[in-house]
């Protein structure tokens, strides 16, 4: 939930939309239980345990596709006061009276389902086999992250707990949209601060006000627009004791003095008597002082130009009679608003703003570490609960091997065979372009006599990335795996996957240089071939291809001398049409082939 009220519509305008290489080799803090409760509605009925399907999926392609270091993070014991919320939301969702509730006391708390804690056991599981540190926190999983990022552990977390600013968080990504050239939804603290002048403890304040993980309910009658306007007339290193004094009973003016709620209105000085003012066209000036000696402001021999429906004076009284006004409809307001928050039983809670600048959510966030995947743990693992043919779990982990074996190589510069000794870097295919993303197509080499993907399994298990490619919009790069291309050629097997470009380059840099300049010297031939075909040629030697002009000219003429004088004018053009379309041979440009058609 985080922040009650429309929390995240507020700094919505202030988010970023960051591109496929935003996370690239950075450290990410990602809540597990967003994970798990995002799609497990939705999937259900429709796949086999979707909790773990999805963190599959999704933890390889964060790890290879987008590049970044995932670090997990799991709810531990939720506080005292985050139960006693959720009892009271749920009996105040019910109809039920929740002023009679029993509080209650320290250590006791409302744990999460039972099925749900068995889901995130499994997911951890599967995180520990892919080697990706899984870490448990004291409390709420958003605190820890949030920790972790605040402390420079992790660069961003994933959350869409929007309390993760309170709890310390610099860069929240809100949500994932893989199908686009912007994935991530970024909203960075820097931004809010610099846009709303909020900081954190102003945060924390909007929060006791409109309500929260820990507090649902807040201060009745005072949403985001008008907590907003409060926490804005102190600073942040006040804000917080100025709210506890307002909850005492004292009453701050918009200036900054301080009044006691016993101590009465202030006699307002005396106002002078309003100067009379025209009927007619609104200024300074009685009408039958205009009629007699016409209004100097209106500038008009025949008399005052009537006032339009929205007319303001601007003279020095009405002025100052406007802003007196506004002062006091500004001063009602704080003080009706000092009287609700009064009202409220225990307001400010102190333990919530104790827990929120809290910095003790788990141990320390340098022990992260990242392994390589058990691969054989895993193909039991998946093969027993997803019900998966081993085969297929193979090639899916494919990709964070890849991935792995190329940030090694640099440091290790080992030859050591990508998996279970197969397979080996043989080339780079070509560059590929998905939403805007490039990446290599790499080549890994095994011999064919010992491919596990091609002998034992029906031939309809491959599935070839040109059907892929096809319906590309369609595909999750979160929540699906491409699967890697197989292709025979020559004795051997190859497996084709889509790898980062400068991950290739560092690895092997020699490789990757020869296919630039044979791609540089395929494109420079390819535009000499192109030039000379668009320049006009007068020579009609046979396999020389005609230009345009020419092509239109020598048609035309055939067609005169092969119409028949007696055939009709329609017959004729009939007739020219098809021989048109005849004549037009795949060897043509697609223009010229449309223009023939369609022409």
């Amino acid at each position: 939930m985080g922040v009650g009220g429309k929390f995240w519509d507020l700094l919505r305008p202030y988010a970023t939309q960051q591109g496929f290489d935003f996370l690239r080799d950075k450290r990410v803090a990602v809540d597990l239980s967003f994970w798990i409760v995002q799609h497990e509605t939705a999937l259900k009925g429709f796949a086999v345990k979707p909790h773990l399907r999805l963190t599959f999926f999704r933890t390889i392609n964060l790890f290879s596709k987008f590049g970044a270091y995932p670090v997990f993070v799991v709810d531990g014991t939720p506080s005292p006061l985050k139960s006693q919320a959720r009892i009271s939301r749920f009996f105040r969702c019910s109809g039920i009276d929740t002023s009679s509730l029993p509080v209650i006391k320290e250590g006791v708390s409302v744990e999460r389902n039972k099925q749900f804690c068995e889901w995130v056991r499994e997911c951890v599981e599967l995180l520990k086999l892919l080697g990706i540190p899984v870490l448990k926190a004291k409390g709420e999983a958003e605190a820890l992250c949030a920790q972790l990022n605040y402390e420079g552990y992790v660069d961003a977390c994933i959350t869409p707990d929007s309390d993760a600013f309170l709890f310390g968080a610099k860069c929240v990504i809100k949500g994932i949209k893989p199908n686009s050239r912007e994935p991530f939804e970024c909203y960075h603290m820097s931004d809010i601060e610099a846009g709303l002048g909020l900081k954190r403890k102003h945060l924390i304040a909007m929060s006791l006000l409109i309500g929260n993980d820990f507090d649902s309910g807040g201060v009745l009658g005072i949403g985001v627009e008008k907590a907003l306007r409060i926490v804005r007339v102190f600073s942040e290193d006040e804000i917080l004791e100025r709210l506890q004094d307002i909850g005492k009973g004292l009453k701050f003016e918009v200036n900054g003095g301080i009044k006691s709620v016993d101590d009465g209105e202030e006699s307002c000085p005396e106002i002078k008597r309003r100067l009379p003012h025209c009927s007619c066209c609104g200024h300074p000036g009685s009408k039958r002082t205009h009629f007699k000696s016409s209004c100097e402001h209106c500038s008009c021999d025949s008399g005052c130009i009537e006032k339009p429906v929205e007319f303001r004076c601007e003279c020095s009284f009405c002025f100052k009679d406007r802003d007196l006004k506004e002062q006091k409809k500004t001063e009602n307001w704080w003080i009706k608003v000092c009287d609700k928050i009064a009202l409220w039983p225990e307001f400010p809670n102190r333990k919530i703003i104790e827990l929120y600048l809290s910095d003790s959510f788990t141990e320390d966030g340098s022990s992260m570490s990242w392994g390589a995947p058990d691969t054989g743990m895993l193909v039991d693992f998946l093969v027993f609960n997803l019900h998966w043919d081993p085969s297929y779990v193979r090639k899916m982990l494919l990709p964070m091997l890849s991935t792995t074996y190329l940030r090694e190589r640099p440091t290790n510069n080992t030859d050591k065979p990508l998996l279970y000794d197969q397979y080996e870097f043989h080339s780079i295919k070509c560059i590929k372009t998905r939403y805007g993303h490039q990446s290599f197509v790499v080549r890994w080499r095994k011999p064919i006599s010992t491919s596990r993907f091609t002998h034992g399994e029906p031939e309809e298990s491959i599935v070839w990335e040109e059907d892929l490619v096809e319906d590309e919009e369609s595909v999750d790069l979160l929540d699906g795996l491409h699967e890697p291309q197989v292709q025979d050629a020559n004795g051997d097997c190859f497996l084709l996957t889509d790898e980062c470009i400068g991950l290739v380059q560092s690895a092997f840099p020699d490789e990757t240089e020869h296919f630039l300049q044979e791609k540089k010297m395929r494109e420079s031939k390819k535009k000499t071939v192109s030039e000379e075909a668009a320049t006009p040629s007068r020579s009609t030697t046979p396999g020389v291809q005609k230009s345009i002009k020419d092509f239109y000219r020598s048609a035309k003429a055939a067609s005169t001398q092969s119409t028949d004088p007696g055939m009709s004018s329609k017959a004729s053009t009939s007739a020219e049409k098809k021989r048109r379309a005849t004549s037009s041979s795949s060897s043509l440009p697609k223009s010229v082939r449309r223009r023939l058609l369609f022409g």
